[in-house]
């Protein structure tokens, strides 16, 4: 047990080192190619690696899906890679970038999530994000947003810094969310080391508009395409046990929390692109997470894009319209 104590802390130590390196932009980290940072996962000749080396293609068509894993498991850090997304008709196809560790840790597992939810034609991808602590996969965690362009047409840069106190999700060095560690949360913030997953799969049950539309294979293949694979962060051995901190790449790149100008840019692109925060869903809490800080403008901009989830409405009951009424006050003065 004090060995285990003892090799935490190690790592901690080590981590914060390595995280702790100043810079606010992931311009200048290293880029590394698909095979010194990654293996197959599962889907056969459905995963195509180029002939640089940099760039991998991922499919979904009838027969399966395909993904890759990092050969690492990582202790915090800052991990990105540039996707272009398929086009076209995409409703039920889910393609994930994300940290998990549910191979190791079955029922206490930890994850950190990217998830791009196709759509019909005509309209756009939506991301998601979501966090896991220790098995918390009963408190869901999600955001959703649209995007301010089409993930389809380019690559695009989606990052995840984590380190021992916060996560901060990027899309195109433009923090989107940031969740910070709190008494609130307890266990429930990712603190176990992690593999990074990329994967492409038939989401049709939930996907798009809840199951509504479901993928259609005459569509297919689906092709996910994957550049500029960045692993930076505290690499752990999964057998002996040790950091490998020591050896990794120092870089004066590393964001260590978010500017002032890059909270400015956040706080806008919440206001415009939110579409769901767990902390105003009235039809999951009746009252909001005791971790969530409760912004009244995000509040009312979501209860008018979805009175009966975020402001628990029900059509054609005056009475119970008052009531909700009331309740919106105390969500929106928590």
């Amino acid at each position: 047990m004090i060995k285990m104590v003892n090799l935490h802390l190690k790592l901690f130590l080590l981590c914060s080192l390595l995280v702790l390196a100043s810079g606010h932009s992931s311009r200048n980290l290293p880029v590394i190619s698909f095979d010194e940072g990654y293996s197959q996962l599962f889907g056969d000749d459905n995963l195509m690696l180029l002939e640089d080396g940099k760039s991998v293609h991922i499919s979904l068509d009838q027969r399966t899906g395909s993904g890759f894993v990092s050969q690492d498991l990582y202790l915090h850090g800052f991990f990105s890679a540039s996707i272009k997304l398929p086009a076209d008709y995409t409703a039920g196809v889910v393609v994930a970038f994300y940290m998990s560790n549910g191979d190791i840790y079955e029922k206490t597992h930890d994850e950190i999530d990217f998830e791009f939810l196709g759509n019909i034609r005509g309209k756009n991808w939506r991301v998601q994000t979501n966090v896991y602590g220790n098995g918390s996969t009963n408190f869901g965690r999600e955001e959703r947003y649209d995007l301010w362009f089409d993930p389809s047409e380019d690559y695009h840069h989606y990052s995840i810094l984590w380190t021992e106190n916060q996560i901060i999700f990027y899309v195109d060095n433009v923090p989107i969310r940031e969740i910070k560690k709190t008494e609130a949360m307890g266990r429930a913030f990712p603190s176990k080391p992690m593999t990074l997953y990329a994967t492409i799969w038939d989401g049709s049950d939930w996907a798009t508009n809840g199951g509504r539309y479901r993928v259609s294979y005459k569509y297919a293949p689906y092709v996910a395409r994957f550049s500029d694979f960045v692993l930076h962060g505290c690499s752990v051995d999964p057998v002996e046990q040790f950091s490998k901190c020591d050896n990794a790449p120092k870089s004066r790149s590393i964001p260590t929390g978010i500017t002032q100008e890059q909270r400015a840019k956040m706080q806008q692109f919440r206001k415009k692109h939110m579409q769901y925060s767990y902390c105003y869903d009235r039809t999951r809490y009746r009252a909001p997470p005791s971790e969530c800080t409760i912004d009244l403008n995000e509040a009312k901009r979501l209860q008018g894009f979805d009175p009966v989830t975020f402001g628990g409405t029900r059509r054609h009951h005056s009475k119970r319209h008052h009531h909700n009424k009331l309740t919106l006050n105390r969500f929106t003065a928590i």
